[in-house]
């Protein structure tokens, strides 16, 4: 589950409450949960950048689809040894986001890759077969 998912709706009710002003120390946490995904768009193809800075190895990120859904699991440790973290602005530790895609996409074309801090997926649109199918029915009665 994306763990931002229904932040700002949360935060438009307790605007009620609190006022406005309130929530004025915490904007760039706001703003930092909206800027790790960018998603791009082509005719029949996607592409899905997400940024995951201090991931050690590939095999530490797992990628599933499912229809018009793509989750993103996966583990960052961003440990500096003899250092303590004592102001944090980098997301780190256990990493699930769930991402509503604009349309459905195929499982058999996907294609992913990290660079410079980078997760890019290419995602292609799945698009149905609009061929009839006849359906023989059959006579039980003979």
């Amino acid at each position: 589950m994306d763990q931002f998912k229904n932040i700002t709706e949360w935060k438009n009710q307790w605007d009620q409450f609190f006022g406005e002003e309130f929530w004025n120390n915490f904007e760039p946490y706001f703003d930092n949960s909206k800027s790790q995904l960018n998603i791009y768009q082509a005719e029949n193809e996607l592409l899905v950048v997400l940024s995951l800075p201090g991931l050690a190895r590939v095999d530490d990120v797992d990628i599933y689809v499912q229809y018009q859904t793509l989750s993103v699991k996966g583990k960052i440790n961003l440990n500096f040894k003899g250092y303590e973290i004592i102001q944090e602005g980098i997301i780190q530790g256990k990493i699930e986001r769930e991402i509503q895609l604009p349309f459905a996409v195929r499982e058999d074309r996907i294609d992913a890759s990290y660079k410079r801090g980078l997760l890019i997926i290419h995602l292609h649109k799945l698009i149905p077969d609009e061929t009839r199918k006849k359906i023989t029915v059959k006579d039980e009665d003979r």
